[in-house]
């Protein structure tokens, strides 16, 4: 019988997070994951009470949907009316009707009240079309990304924009435009985009108001370099010591503690005339997933991004069919472990704390990063718990 207790606080609510997060990995059918489940449960209760969701534009719920069900533009003919139709209403340029909604209710499932709701001008690089209200105000305010103020909604917009001006105005409004699957490559469906784009901002705003002391040379970040980055996780203090050399590099690393509903493990972003950003949840505070985070999220930078309105935002447990993320994941794994040095391995045949230890040394890399590929390779997230770096990381930013 899994004993959990309710949520009331938001003391009782960072408990349960942290619970799951430990127990994210619990194998099927034993007591830890019917915990996890039932610790789910309670999490999403306690969010929807305290941190409500608005719902979205509906031109951004139609393409959420066609995402969804793998629509194209022309299978919504029969709703809307003709081709001309369709690229006027998802444009912006032409209202949803009664019987378009109904038509689109009846055979999407699109909730009408999303659907009948008014409609705002599609994304112009200002503040026009977001709610400012809707982004999860108190929360940032307690993490001081914005002022403190008496009344918060009434001063929403004015604070919102202040931090998208840290941010980098236009450009950073650009590079996270809401319910966009061709920008937001790996995303969470119950992601709150507010809440998404918030943290994005933030990340920014941090980078721009403390860059790197040196300018970025276009073209260094490569599987070389990541494999040097990677020889830095030895140390204990490694994760500082990546930090200071990409900003040696004119690269910004940044920590921001992910938001409730977002489920984030990083992200990468490039705009004009900036220096890179890679921006950290550390939501699994464990050694290997940050090395793999990081790396994977420098592969972005280096593969994909070259000084553009853009950013990859990235739940690591998602899979995608997305070929970017593929190679990210490609060039992050070699850079750790390479392929032909696992392949020549004995770990799978008993993959010991000191079989671990010895291959980790042989590589010049942390064993955190040997035992957190075992445990994803075999599935079985019991193995090697005492090497994978548990509550290691967050504490070396935090304290600097």
């Amino acid at each position: 019988m899994v004993n959990v207790s309710p949520i009331r606080t938001e003391a009782d609510y960072e408990a349960a997070l942290a619970r799951a997060a430990e127990l994210m990995d619990a194998l099927a059918g034993t007591p830890e994951e019917d915990e996890l489940d039932v610790l789910a449960d309670l999490i999403d209760a306690y969010e929807d009470r305290h941190f409500p969701v608005g719902d979205p534009d509906p031109i951004d719920a139609i393409e959420f949907f066609m995402d969804q069900q793998d629509l194209s533009r022309a299978d919504l003919i029969p709703y809307i009316g003709s081709r001309a139709k369709v690229s006027e209403v998802l444009s912006g340029k032409r209202s949803i009707t009664m019987s378009m909604a109904r038509a689109l209710h009846e055979h999407l499932g699109i909730p009408a009240d999303v659907l009948l709701q008014k409609q705002v001008p599609k994304d112009d690089g200002s503040l026009a079309e977001l709610a400012a209200e809707r982004f999860p105000l108190k929360e940032m305010a307690k993490r001081a990304w914005i002022p403190d103020l008496p009344d918060l909604k009434k001063h929403a917009t004015e604070l919102v924009a202040s931090l998208l001006e840290r941010a980098g105005g236009p450009d950073a409004h650009a590079a996270v435009p809401l319910y966009r699957k061709n920008n937001l490559r790996r995303i969470n469906a119950k992601t709150d985009p507010y809440a998404l784009r918030a943290w994005c901002w933030q990340v920014l705003a941090s980078a721009n108001d403390d860059p790197p002391g040196v300018s970025y040379k276009h073209g260094i970040i490569t599987p070389d370099f990541l494999t040097e980055v990677a020889r830095l996780s030895p140390s204990e203090d490694g994760p500082l010591r990546a930090r200071n050399y990409l900003a040696d590099h004119g690269i910004a690393l940044r920590v921001e503690h992910h938001l409730p509903r977002t489920h984030l493990d990083g992200a990468a972003f490039w705009l004009p005339g900036r220096p890179p950003v890679i921006g950290l949840t550390l939501r699994y505070d464990r050694i290997d997933n940050f090395w793999f985070s990081l790396l994977h999220e420098l592969a972005h930078l280096g593969c994909h991004l070259d000084g553009s309105s853009e950013a990859f935002v990235d739940d690591l447990e998602l899979p995608s069919d997305d070929a970017r993320e593929a190679k990210a994941d490609e060039w992050a794994q070699e850079a750790l472990i390479p392929s032909v040095d696992w392949d020549r391995s004995t770990l799978w045949e008993e993959p010991t704390p000191l079989k671990v230890i010895y291959f980790a040394n042989s590589l010049g890399i942390h064993p955190a990063i040997v035992a957190g590929r075992i445990r994803y390779k075999t599935g079985n997230y019991r193995l090697l718990s005492q090497l994978v770096g548990t509550g290691m990381v967050r504490q070396q930013f935090q304290a600097v």
